[in-house]
């Protein structure tokens, strides 16, 4: 065993036990939990503060038996009421006079000074957050903040004290977090606990995918994490189901949190990655993980191929501690090594660029679909329904075509369609729909791909720290997502032009970047480094 990390021969013993025998589906299927449910709260806070109707209210006619008077007291735009302005009432204006059209100046309109809210369910009632766009936007802006927080937090955890550990904590601060949130009792209570989610619990996703890539040999990298993707979705499309069914947002809150808890068990229930246990010279827990695994596959991995097991026979309790001193003190100087790489440093200014660009394009098609004309929920699902075509369409071109023209070519055609979908005219709609549900698509693929590619370009001992690290600066653009129904109100077409457009400078930055297809995930720095040379 050399102290530069795992051997080579691991990828050939992953391949000898199978892609997904039963320990790898056992394993797997407990990771479908808490990623399910990741799918959720990456989301909720769409129907936590949904948008819903209200107007001004009028002291001076709401206790009329009949409502005709509101047409005379509030402007009415696209056969709708204002939401947020009146008429003011003439100066002359009888009390007699029952709120006709003579009681109202329509030439003088005003700002609400009250608000009446419909019966609809929303934290913009519960808040009083009407007529104010920024702050019901504000909410998920703040929570996808705290993922700058928790991605290299949770990405340092799982590095150093283990993948396992890392989703335990991620899981149980979002059940924690996202169960109190229920209780808000305030707008400010609600942002405050709202950060802490997603800051202490936002890791779920990155911490399941790097176990999932390092669960499986080469061959069956883009089959498992397209399970996880597909589960993930399920959970996103499961979520305006549920605000549907409950219309209560701190119901749904309790229902959907409450299983986060329970995956504290997986300390005890998961196991730890082989590949991370050998970067840290645990060797004999890793053999043993190894044994086990091919105990419950049915296979008997050859002697020659598996110096793990001469090592979990032969090793002593005192080598092995020596061993992982001797490891602790080689990995000390790791991080600074990738730091002083120009080669590892571009890559993760590239993959940071490329990520921010499938965030803001992926969450913010997500959340200006409740938008679209017509039912908010079903939008909502129907959109979040191309993720799962789009992981399939993933599984089937990444590993016949390669990472990079395959990211490139759909970064494109998500530009393209988002473009051309903001020059259509609103009918018929089913085109409008089509071209946008096609850029939702497309985006899924890229950003599946994405998941995958940066995980196989960086080294074992750094892998999550610098996933996390790419992933973290990712954020900002679906930090910057919430807001983009803003641009809205200034032109329709706003968003998906600035969709399409970052779209198309990411797809002309992934042809610089190396290709991976079926290389074995590299374990140091210069295995790292020398992948731009196969490309």
């Amino acid at each position: 065993m050399t102290k530069e990390g795992p051997p080579i021969e691991l990828d050939v013993i992953l391949k000898q036990l199978g892609a997904f025998g039963k320990f790898n589906i056992i394993n797997y299927g407990l990771m479908l939990i808490p990623i399910f449910l990741a799918g959720m709260y990456g989301s909720v806070f769409v129907f936590e503060a949904t948008d819903i109707n209200y107007r001004c209210k009028i002291k001076e006619c709401e206790g009329l038996n009949n409502s005709e008077w509101l047409v005379n007291a509030i402007p009415v735009k696209n056969d709708e009421l204002a939401k947020c302005s009146r008429y003011s009432l003439k100066d002359n204006a009888s009390s007699d006079e029952s709120c006709n059209a003579d009681a109202f100046d329509r030439t003088n309109q005003l700002k609400c000074d009250e608000l009446v809210y419909s019966d609809e369910d929303s934290a913009v009632r519960d808040f009083n957050l009407g007529c104010q766009d920024w702050k019901r936007t504000l909410i998920g802006t703040v929570r996808n903040s705290g993922l700058f927080i928790s991605l290299p937090l949770t990405g340092i955890i799982s590095d150093r004290f283990g993948r396992k550990r890392a989703l335990v904590m991620a899981a149980l601060m979002s059940g924690i977090f996202g169960l109190a949130r229920s209780f808000s009792v305030s707008y400010v209570m609600m942002l405050i606990l709202e950060f802490f989610e997603s800051a202490l619990g936002g890791g779920i996703n990155s911490t399941s995918f790097v176990l999932a890539v390092e669960l499986v040999a080469p061959k069956g990298r883009v089959l498992g994490t397209t399970v996880l993707n597909l589960i993930s979705t399920l959970g996103m499309m499961s979520l305006p189901a549920f605000s549907w069914w409950f219309q209560d947002w701190r119901k749904l809150l309790r229902i959907i949190y409450t299983p986060a808890i329970l995956v504290f068990s997986y300390l005890w229930l998961l196991n730890e990655s082989v590949r991370w246990l050998l970067s840290k010279g645990r060797n004999v827990e890793a053999a043993e993980i190894l044994l086990k695994a091919a105990k419950m596959n049915n296979v008997d991995i050859s002697e020659e191929l598996n110096p793990l097991y001469k090592l979990e026979v032969k090793s002593d309790t005192q080598e092995v501690k020596k061993e992982e001193i001797d490891d602790d003190k080689a990995k000390v100087s790791t991080f600074k090594q990738v730091i002083r790489s120009r080669v590892i440093r571009t890559r993760v200014c590239m993959c940071s660029f490329l990520w921010i660009t499938c965030t803001f394009v992926y969450y913010g098609l997500s959340i200006n679909s409740v938008s679209l004309g017509g039912n908010k929920y079903m939008n909502f699902m129907l959109v979040s329904f191309m993720d799962i075509p789009g992981s399939i369409l993933c599984l089937i071109v990444l590993d016949r075509f390669g990472r990079k023209k395959i990211l490139s070519i759909f970064y494109i055609m998500s530009a393209c369609l988002c473009i051309c979908q903001s020059f259509v005219p609103e009918d018929p709609k089913w085109l409008s729909l089509a071209l946008y549900l096609s850029g939702k698509l497309c985006i899924v693929v890229a950003y599946s791909s994405l998941y995958i590619y940066v995980s196989e370009v960086f080294p074992t001992s750094v892998r999550q720290s610098l996933l996390a690290t790419c992933s973290s600066l990712g954020r900002v653009g679906s930090t910057l997502a919430p807001l983009t129904p803003l641009l809205a109100l200034y032109s329709n077409n706003l968003p998906a032009i600035l969709f399409g457009t970052l779209a198309l400078v990411a797809s002309g930055m992934v042809l610089i970047l190396p290709e991976t297809i079926n290389m074995p995930l590299p374990d140091t720095i210069e295995a790292a480094e020398q992948l731009a040379t196969r490309s």
